[in-house]
């Protein structure tokens, strides 16, 4: 199958623009739709939780500003942080947990397939149960089923979109990358940052700590809410192509 008829395909299932990642994958983008001429300048910040410690300083700035954000966050991240758990769930006016999946395996099938160096999944029944964990840990502890879907690596092929989207997950793209995995300096997420418009959807990382995500925002955030931004989680809007 050619790389065109391979996209035309992917584009009937899925609601979002595709962007090629390795020659068997793709990376989502999405946007939020905001009406033309509206006056609402809104903006959703989406953070990943893949594993590793707890950003509580990102976290606080967030609480401290009013600034409610969409937490992709895997059942592994749970499990090792009950105390940034339980912040967030102590401000459910603020944060909206969704699922990043069980284990952090990328949402592509394949063995042998890696993405970043993370290996796929040996088959469609694992993809099920790296989906279906998270949702079941983020049902128990807030009470409400996810909706949207963000893979590891953000990376995904043409049968495990499927396979998601046939579970009643909608996958959850983007159209700002403002830390690139946390990896990022405080000067070139700013910078990022300060250059969103009405209707991105941000991702970022809250489980690197020793990263410097937390003082981008920090810094930053206020700006933008002076120059009328408005922040939304994704449940608070509809999803379009970027």
């Amino acid at each position: 199958m050619s790389r065109t008829v391979f996209t035309l395909l992917l584009g009937l299932m899925v609601s979002a623009t595709v962007t090629a990642a390795p020659s068997w994958g793709v990376e989502v983008h999405d946007r939020l739709a905001v009406p033309s001429g509206a006056p609402t300048k809104a903006v959703a910040i989406t953070l990943d939780a893949c594993g590793g410690a707890f950003d509580a300083s990102l976290i606080e700035t967030l609480i401290d500003l009013r600034v409610p954000a969409t937490i992709f966050v895997t059942k592994k991240w749970l499990d090792r942080n009950p105390a940034g758990t339980a912040m967030l769930l102590a401000h459910p006016d603020l944060f909206e947990l969704e699922d990043h999946g069980t284990s952090h395996v990328p949402a592509v099938i394949g063995t042998g397939r890696r993405v970043y160096g993370i290996a796929a999944e040996p088959d469609a029944a694992h993809l099920e149960e790296e989906v279906s964990g998270a949702a079941q840990a983020i049902r128990s502890l807030t009470g409400r089923a996810p909706v949207f879907f963000r893979g590891a690596t953000a990376i995904y092929d043409a049968q495990s979109m499927q396979i998601i989207r046939s579970m009643g997950y909608q996958v959850a793209g983007f159209s700002v990358n403002a830390d690139a995995g946390a990896t990022l300096s405080e000067a070139q997420i700013s910078a990022r940052l300060r250059a969103v418009q009405p209707g991105d959807i941000v991702i970022a990382h809250m489980n690197k700590p020793a990263g410097s995500t937390a003082e981008a925002f920090a810094a930053t955030l206020p700006s933008l809410l002076a120059k009328g931004y408005r922040f939304v989680t994704l449940s608070g809007g509809r999803l379009q192509p970027a």
